[in-house]
């Protein structure tokens, strides 16, 4: 079984920083593209930033400039680094890829969209 991990979230001031981890576990053929996205209270989820393996990126034009995503291909692990850090970027914050490659229970691979549970982040003074 697949699963996706965040860890870093937490509470932080007016224009700081933190870094957001995911790591995947399981069997894992590939994990393409893998990226973040965050849902504010009372608010549908958003697409905060997306990675492929070759390190082309997307950003939501919210964080553009301020948000860097990377990932470790080696690790199946995907970064958020977070600077200048607003209380509108509250919200609990999920690691997620649309396609990971793993076998399933007959070992035959397919393709499987995967969320982690997130991590929340609170931006306030």
């Amino acid at each position: 079984q697949v699963r996706l991990v965040e860890s870093g979230g937490g509470l932080v001031q007016p224009g700081g920083s933190l870094r957001l981890s995911c790591a995947a576990s399981g069997i894992i053929l590939t994990i393409n593209p893998m990226g973040w996205y965050r849902q504010a209270p009372g608010k549908e989820r958003e697409l905060v930033a997306t990675i492929t393996s070759g390190g082309t990126t997307n950003y939501a034009d919210s964080v553009k400039d301020r948000f860097t995503i990377s990932r470790d291909n080696a690790k199946n692990a995907v970064y958020l680094q977070m600077n200048s850090l607003k209380p509108e970027d509250t919200a609990v914050y999920y690691c997620n890829s649309p396609k990971v490659l793993t076998p399933d229970t007959t070992g035959r691979y397919r393709y499987l969209e995967v969320w982690g549970r997130g991590t929340l982040v609170t931006v306030s003074s």
